[in-house]
């Protein structure tokens, strides 16, 4: 079915409605859009799967779902020889159809999720002691194994790789954050783009992503500025024998949930938004799945330093935000500092842009230029010069090496912020106590981001590996089964990428391949359900 059509503003997923009615033999009436209630009498679509973010990791995981397999290519041999042997042992099935855990015992690499490993070492064999061997892995589209799912993202597919500062390099190589079975080289060379280093700047990566949907062929699955306002479970009663009224009153199942008269179970997932028209009106709906994949990522809360005056207007949280003030020309001609908080690579694109465009710096960070776990210490001096650069700046710069503020830049190591000023003064204080107060023009807090995760119960506080707390990639990941990507603490929701602590493109697509095996395996297991005569369930299968 050709998806080429032009859609009208406000039909949302009209013609993916059509696609799962005619294919799957199901009526469906009309678009389950929404104002406040689901009526009884509507014809609602389940989908098997909803993903919920459309970044590289929602990308991957749809490329998957949408029946691409990887095998082993017949000349290939993998420079890990354990491996490989475990690899020739089933070279005639996919490695989605592997297991998983077999296959990724023993093998060490920069994620703590061992099916992230797995394939990156099939993906970039060897790549962290800087061989450059090609996949040992080729891929073939068995349509068979397409699985009905749906991606939802705010803006184009890519995710925040479109809001991110162009005028830095990535911190991963080019190849390293390409996506299978399209090389970043190749998509470059397609498009006559010049790409002279290794490393590329982040808008050109958001352009790969965007064609490569069109490319593979996903686009049936995607849809852009959809906004997602809850998803949530619904409740069945065990005792109900009619599995055809899929679409209960939601009210009474909540009643008789409070009420407790009813043994209740957990059934699909309600996922509810709004897509954003070209006119700016908000269209919502509602969806049904069996299953929801967050691929949301964390750039959706800046982090905070909670303290007095950080909510003043020359308080910034982004990259985006301080460039726009430098190309406005906000900061033209200031003669107090621009006052940077973070020692991460953000806080050190931040200082390379003032320092380029001849702004001084005053640069606080709470850790000591020694600390080991300082990014800077993890990358090749040749590769990342500009970092190092700001790294030098860091050790010799430092407001303890010359009492007086240096013109160009100065470094505040183990300082605090405790407030900002009306007046635009910042109080610092030191590790051993000794407050400062500084002025400065803007301030631009850049400490790491978080995921914003409102639309799940409790902000899904509930589903890291410390309860009641809120979801960090790195203090409080999601926890989840290494090999399935499903949350243990609720079944039929499954994440992956920087929400599960895989930061860099190279090891979120570990998260997808766990993802569609599981799927696959309870989707062939529903099937042999039905055929036998003893299975259905809600929704398509």
């Amino acid at each position: 079915r050709s998806y080429s059509g032009p859609e009208t503003e406000g039909q949302l997923l009209n013609s993916f409605v059509q696609y799962f009615g005619d294919s799957l033999g199901r009526k469906v009436k009309r678009m389950p859009l929404i104002e406040e209630t689901v009526l009884p009498g509507d014809s609602l679509l389940t989908l098997p799967v909803v993903i919920i973010g459309n970044g590289p990791s929602g990308i991957c995981l749809s490329y998957l779902l949408s029946g691409y397999r990887p095998y082993l290519s017949p000349e290939a041999i993998h420079p890990n020889p354990i491996l490989h042997t475990k690899l020739e042992e089933a070279r005639h099935l996919s490695i989605v159809d592997q297991d998983l855990e077999y296959l990724s015992e023993g093998l060490e690499g920069r994620s703590s999720n061992p099916v992230a490993v797995l394939f990156d070492t099939l993906l970039h064999p060897d790549a962290d002691f800087g061989y450059d061997y090609p996949p040992v892995l080729h891929w073939k589209l068995e349509q068979h194994n397409y699985i009905p799912h749906l991606v939802l993202g705010k803006g184009p597919p890519g995710g925040a790789w479109h809001s991110m500062e162009g005028s830095m390099l990535t911190i991963s190589f080019g190849d390293w954050m390409e996506l299978p079975g399209l090389t970043f080289k190749e998509w470059a060379a397609s498009k006559r783009r010049n790409i002279k280093s290794d490393r590329v700047m982040p808008e050109e990566i958001a352009c790969y992503y965007k064609h490569y949907v069109k490319i593979m062929g996903l686009q049936k699955n995607f849809r852009d500025n959809v906004y997602i306002t809850s998803v949530s479970r619904l409740y069945r009663g065990k005792d109900d024998e009619d599995r055809s009224q899929l679409n209960d009153d939601i009210s009474t199942q909540h009643l008789e949930m409070e009420d407790g008269q009813k043994s209740l179970i957990k059934r699909n997932w309600e996922v509810r938004g709004y897509q954003r028209a070209t006119d700016g009106s908000h269209v919502p709906f509602c969806l049904f799945a069996e299953n929801v994949a967050l691929a949301t990522g964390t750039f959706d809360s800046p982090g905070r330093l909670q303290v007095e005056g950080e909510d003043f207007p020359f308080v910034l949280h982004s990259m985006s935000d301080f460039g726009a003030a430098i190309s406005k020309g906000k900061l033209r001609g200031k003669a107090d500092p621009v006052l940077i908080v973070g020692a991460g690579l953000t806080a050190a694109d931040a200082v390379l842009c003032a320092y380029n465009n001849n702004i001084p710096v005053i640069h606080v960070f709470r850790r000591r230029v020694t600390d080991t776990s300082l990014i800077f210490k993890q990358l090749p001096k040749k590769l990342y010069p500009e970092y190092h650069k700001v790294y030098h700046m860091m050790c010799t710069q430092s407001h303890t090496v010359d009492p007086n503020l240096h013109s160009a830049y100065t470094s505040f190591p183990e300082h605090n912020v405790l407030s900002f000023k009306p007046e635009m003064k910042c109080v610092l204080q030191s590790a051993s106590g000794l407050k400062k107060i500084l002025k400065f023009s803007v301030a631009l807090v850049l400490i790491g981001s978080h995921p914003n995760l409102f639309f799940l119960k409790d902000q899904g506080h509930s589903i890291g590996h410390h309860s009641n707390q809120p979801i960090t990639c790195k203090g409080n990941p999601i926890e989840i089964d290494p090999y399935t990507y499903e949350c243990t603490k609720e079944a039929n929701l499954f994440a992956l990428g920087p929400l599960v602590g895989d930061n860099f493109v190279r090891f979120l697509k570990g998260g997808a391949l766990g993802i569609a095996r599981c799927l696959a395996i309870r989707q062939k297991k529903k099937h042999e359900l039905i055929e036998s005569g003893d299975g259905g369930g809600d929704g398509v299968p």
